[in-house]
């Protein structure tokens, strides 16, 4: 469905992206994992077309969405949920609001409709009565859950994910890992997650692909980065890198 092919990216001096492959099948989960900059959050950018390459392509569905003519590529990206890093949740609304944000602006549905979808995806993460409250008024892991609802309002085909767990303690983490399983199964969407909380990833991913120097250097299965002997990989996935990791075995 999703297919990254010799993705590269520079900012300045600075080269982000250096040669990205990476293809998703429709309905997988893929958790990309790496260092903080190693161009996690960028290459989601890249796959929702808020950034564009300096060299490559990303192809969904047969079609290089850096082609798409504008009403097009507007009619892509509401096929496309976003989890961002910290909610992005609009202050000045109400969460049933931020919920039926996309709903009201970009599919002009009618408000009895609106209505009924947020109480659904709200009630999906566990918030049926929060809809009334102010992001304000709500804890760090239930506007967590309030973004994941809004990503999810659309019934998308793509779910991205910037990671989700992010400034969560450890129980907030978890349930929000089940909801993350429990939303791709019942919306049967594809996912991409970025992350570096291994517990995370081990818990939402068909398959985890690692980031270091801007290249893909891991493709595989949870239990098999468990096992992997790879030596950047073992660094990273074990916390026990006193320096920038190498890429050698």
């Amino acid at each position: 469905m999703i297919s990254v092919r010799n993705l590269h990216k520079r900012f300045g001096d600075l080269r982000v992206l250096d040669g990205v492959d990476l293809d998703v099948k429709q309905g997988e989960s893929v958790v990309v994992i790496g260092q903080s900059g190693c161009g996690k959050s960028v290459l989601l950018k890249h796959i929702v077309a808020l950034l564009r390459p300096d060299e490559g392509n990303v192809v969904v569905d047969g079609q290089d969405v850096f082609d798409l003519p504008h009403g097009e590529l507007m009619a892509y990206r509401k096929r496309v949920g976003v989890l961002f890093q910290f909610g992005a949740l609009f202050d000045s609304m109400t969460v049933a609001e931020n919920v039926g944000f996309c709903l009201k602006e970009s599919l002009r549905m009618k408000p009895d409709r609106i209505d009924q979808i947020v109480r659904e995806k709200l009630a999906l993460v566990g918030l049926a009565d929060v809809g009334d409250k102010m992001p304000s008024d709500i804890s760090g892991g239930m506007k967590k859950r309030v973004a994941l609802a809004r990503a999810i309002a659309a019934d998308p085909d793509i779910i991205l994910y910037d990671e989700p767990t992010t400034g969560l303690d450890p129980i907030t983490g978890a349930m929000i890992n089940e909801l993350i399983v429990d939303v791709n199964k019942t919306i049967g969407a594809t996912s991409i997650a970025v992350t570096h909380d291994m517990a995370s990833a081990y818990k939402i991913a068909d398959r985890i692909v690692m980031l270091l120097d801007g290249k893909v250097i891991w493709d595989g299965s949870p239990d098999d980065i468990r096992r992997t002997d790879h030596e950047a990989v073992r660094q990273f996935i074990n916390g026990s890198s006193v320096g920038p990791i190498t890429r050698h075995r």
